[in-house]
Formats: C-alpha cells, sequence, structure tokens
C-alpha cells in the first residue's frame, strides 16, 4: 500500500433527473440531491486511492461531514474534488469540495478505512 497524502480525484457530472432530491426521496425540488452529492464525493475518493491499494484490498466508507451550500439544478455541471490530507495507518481522510461554476456547492470530509475484501465480506454474510 503507498497510500500518502496528496493524492486527488476529480470527477465532472451533469445533474440529471435521477440524481434530484425530488427523485430520491431525500425532498421535493428538482436540484442535486445531498445524498447524491455524497455518493459522488465518495466515488471520487475510491477512485483517489484505487491504483495506490495492495491486490485483495478496498476501502470502505467510516464518517462524513457535508456542508451542502447551494443548490445545483438539473442540466448544472458540478465537478466534486478530493484530496487525501491524513493517512493514520489502515485509517484515511479525505477533504473535498464541489463547484457548480465559480460556486461552492458543498464542502466536508470523509473518512474510509482500508480493509482485505474477502476477510471484510466474511465478517457480513449471513
Amino acid at each position: 500500500m503507498t497510500l500518502a497524502p496528496g493524492l486527488r480525484s476529480q470527477l465532472l457530472t451533469m445533474v440529471e433527473r435521477s440524481d434530484t432530491a425530488a427523485k430520491i426521496g431525500s425532498g421535493d425540488l428538482a436540484v442535486l440531491a445531498t445524498p447524491r452529492l455524497l455518493a459522488l464525493a465518495e466515488q471520487a475518493t475510491v477512485q483517489a486511492v484505487a491504483a495506490h491499494l495492495a491486490p485483495g484490498q478496498t476501502s470502505v466508507g467510516t464518517r462524513v461531514e457535508l456542508e451542502h451550500l447551494a443548490a445545483s439544478p438539473v442540466g448544472a455541471h458540478v465537478e466534486i474534488g478530493v484530496e487525501l490530507t491524513a493517512v493514520d495507518g489502515r485509517r484515511l481522510t479525505f477533504g473535498f469540495h464541489a463547484r457548480d461554476k465559480d460556486t461552492l456547492v458543498a464542502r466536508g470530509t470523509i473518512e474510509r478505512v482500508v480493509v482485505d475484501r474477502d476477510r471484510f465480506m466474511a465478517r457480513v454474510t449471513r
């Protein structure tokens, strides 16, 4: 495992109707839903470290702090950027932000833990 602070990833998405609070059920407006925004940020964290994990390893989310600061309507292009800011053993801490043009849409932190995929799944299978 070669994880070190500074690893980054970005993704760009266009808000679709399927991404909205009204469609997901987290509200009734046709704007980017907070749960969808979080899923995109987590996707970016997974991308940031994927090539740096040993075979058989993955990471799982354990903690999130998110401030959703501005609404993004259907058709908006939202860029999500993440950066690995701390590595403490298997625990990874990321800072993230989301922007719609010059507007800061969201910011926060995501913590993930590196796990052995097979051992993890063996514990959760019932």
